[in-house]
């Protein structure tokens, strides 16, 4: 069957689409504001107002909702990954959505500008995963239909400024490598480990000075989130140039779930060469010189 179609062979109505999208708002603010969350009974309610679809049917576009927050820059309901081939309609109702939920966008904001400590794990047996597997990307004709859009949020921006996550994170790599490196029986190399960003600034292209167990120097750039390891990063043009010019040295380090189970994967060389990349703005600065006269 077609998760598109539906068991009516019908495609999604625009009824639908807000009955579901609604559905998703309301679980979405219950785990913003850090309610207790029950996906299967939201999901059982849902499902009784929409006959012609089934539990697979209807998680299937809680995962097309995931891919439209995505792009639109907004969170994501947990234990939904991204599918990425939506359909115009689910753009514009999750839109209208955003422009309208304020108390979505007020759960939403306090809870990536809310501050973090650096967790106390007592080890790093789980800590460190496989990077997601990606098995679809969106569309450019799709990444257009948001980009076109009049709702702009910048949720995931701004959590990507909120610096006492972001230093909470890196902090909880610095004890990680310095763990990594006594298991690997090069703990002279441990009491090495530097602080870069808060040593010397942000402006070297990575956060942390580490290494490997051979004593080769190992730069990692730390990027934080509290959400699913599919939610995208902000990176800078000075840290996609220098894991370039430093690929064989440089390693990401993408850490997630951070306020509740934080996990860890990470990507080593280019960053073009392991994530997509997509120009956000231009900084502009008024060159002087007068337009030629029409």
């Amino acid at each position: 069957m077609d998760l598109e179609q539906g068991e009516t062979g019908e495609p999604w109505t625009r009824r639908e689409v807000e009955a579901t999208v609604t559905a998703y708002f309301q679980m979405l603010r219950m785990q913003e504001l850090g309610q207790r969350l029950n996906k299967a009974e939201h999901n059982r309610r849902l499902l009784e107002k929409l006959p012609a679809r089934n539990l697979k049917a209807i998680e299937y576009k809680h995962r097309n909702i995931s891919a439209v927050m995505n792009l639109y820059g907004a969170q994501m309901l947990s234990g939904y990954r991204p599918a990425t081939n939506f359909q115009q309609l689910l753009v514009d109702v999750v839109g209208q959505t955003l422009a309208q939920d304020r108390a979505f966008d007020e759960a939403a904001i306090r809870s990536v500008e809310t501050p973090a400590e650096v967790p106390v794990l007592g080890s790093f047996e789980d800590f460190l995963v496989e990077a997601p597997k990606v098995k679809e990307r969106v569309q450019e004709q799709r990444a257009e239909w948001i980009r076109r859009a009049p709702v702009k949020r910048d949720y995931l921006e701004r959590e990507s400024r909120n610096r006492s996550l972001g230093l909470a994170g890196e902090l909880l790599v610095m004890e990680y490598e310095a763990r990594r490196l006594h298991e690997e029986g090069a703990k002279r190399f441990a009491d090495r480990i530097e602080h870069v960003s808060q040593v010397r600034g942000d402006g070297t292209g990575y956060d942390i000075l580490s290494f490997d167990a051979d004593g080769r120097e190992r730069f990692i750039e730390v990027k934080t989130t509290a959400y699913m390891a599919e939610t995208p990063f902000f990176v800078t043009p000075n840290e996609v140039d220098f894991s370039s010019e430093q690929f064989r040295q440089f390693h990401l380090y993408r850490l997630f779930a951070f306020r509740k189970r934080p996990r860890m994967f990470v990507l080593t060389g280019p960053v073009a060469a392991n994530c997509h990349l997509e120009a956000n703005g231009f900084r502009a600065t008024v060159m002087g010189i007068q337009p030629p006269s029409i």
